[in-house]
């Protein structure tokens, strides 16, 4: 079941025309679905692989170009009965305790308090459930990490995916290879790393094409290989728009306060995930560097179909965990001032804005990789307008 949508723009006035074809989805077929805001019906396990990819050698670290990764997957009911587990035994396992030290003089965060207080429920380790999920690859911002986003990885894995993660070594804030640490480069920032990041997400796709053969018995045969959606932060949202153009095995992408610079697939379904007082994606379009352009942009030319959330009190980090690590951060997190006129500005919480980027994203990658035609009805609505600006456009088929 579907709906066909169109929408036209003219004049600043939005003028929604609904065709319906054959038939299309109701709310009672949505009612049979999962509600995509909240946690979804499984238990989620997460374990942490390095992966080396030895067509790409890197002269720092010498050899193969290493991507440490963290998979989030939906795992079995007993997982419900393992104890819960932080930050430090969870997502920096590996870390040798004594560079503790430097990870916190990097983000500036007592790590030891900051885990008393996070809000994580994935279980180390827990065993994969039995089932065939879609593959999502998430791609961190330039300077970030892959778990910068775990609020949004973990729910993903609760409604049937099975979400990778890789630190984008050398344009990863730090990461660690054998216990020693590699930091952040920033003269690859630009052309080395734009290039960098769409391989590394089409070797993702191979590792787990590899895993799902019989490599890593944990995930074979669990993964649906002919549906693979991408998903990214900033640069990671420049990540997404690239591997959609790259990579012929990516079905559906979900941009997050990003930017592009050219673009050669018009077709592939897009969720656009924007803020309007973002600080930074104003900096750059403004200084115009390597022409990127706008995600909204990327959104009018799109000839697929097409979402476009905005959120009108949000910054370029209020799509990651920074909420849980740095409350008053800014740019997103606690308070700012408005871009266009600097007035005071108090972001939208993550209470509000949480759930609203899990429910669009939910509901988008169902829709797209699962089939979950139900799900137009939650893609036809704006479910928060006074936080959110909702645009959408699906052509006919």
């Amino acid at each position: 079941m579907f709906r066909r949508h169109y929408r036209i723009v003219c004049g600043g006035w939005l003028i929604a025309i609904v065709l319906i074809g054959g038939a299309y989805a109701t709310a009672s077929e949505q009612a049979t679905l999962p509600d995509p805001e909240q946690a979804g019906p499984y238990p989620v396990g997460v374990t942490t692989v390095l992966f080396e990819d030895h067509s790409r050698p890197m002269r720092w670290p010498k050899g193969p170009r290493p991507l440490l990764t963290d998979i989030w997957y939906p795992a079995t009911d007993d997982t419900r009965d393992i104890p819960k587990q932080g930050l430090l035994d969870t997502y920096l396992a590996c870390v040798p305790k004594p560079l503790f030290a430097i990870i916190e003089s990097l983000v500036d965060v007592d790590l030891k308090e900051f885990d008393k207080k996070t809000e994580f429920f994935a279980r180390r380790e827990a065993r994969v459930r039995e089932g065939v999920f879609p593959l999502i690859v998430f791609s961190h911002g330039s300077a970030a990490s892959r778990i910068q986003s775990i609020f949004w990885c973990e729910h993903m894995a609760s409604h049937g995916y099975v979400v990778m993660a890789p630190d984008h070594t050398g344009n990863a804030i730090i990461t660690f290879v054998d216990g020693k640490p590699i930091l952040y480069d920033k003269t690859a920032q630009k052309e080395v790393s734009a290039k960098r990041r769409p391989q590394d997400v089409s070797f993702m796709i191979d590792v787990m094409d590899r895993m799902n053969k019989g490599a890593d018995s944990r995930f074979m045969g669990r993964i649906d290989m002919d549906h693979i959606g991408v998903a990214g932060h900033s640069f990671g949202g420049y990540t997404s728009v690239a591997a959609a153009d790259s990579e012929p095995r990516v079905d559906a992408i979900a941009p997050m306060a990003g930017l592009w610079v050219e673009r050669t697939n018009y077709a592939c379904p897009v969720l656009v995930l924007d803020a309007a007082e973002d600080r930074i994606i104003h900096k750059y379009l403004r200084k115009q560097e390597r022409d990127y352009k706008s995600m909204r942009r990327y959104w009018e030319e799109s000839k697929g179909p097409r979402y476009y959330v905005a959120f009108r009190n949000g910054g370029h980090f209020t799509f990651t965990e920074i909420f849980q690590f740095v409350p008053d951060f800014g740019d997103g997190i606690g308070t700012g001032e408005r871009v266009t006129n600097g007035e005071p500005l108090d972001y939208a919480p993550m209470d509000v804005v949480y759930p609203l980027i899990n429910g669009y994203t939910t509901a988008f990658f169902g829709r797209y990789l699962k089939g979950q035609q139900g799900y137009d009805v939650y893609l036809s609505e704006n479910h928060n307008p006074e936080e959110l600006t909702y645009e959408w456009s699906v052509p006919a088929e």
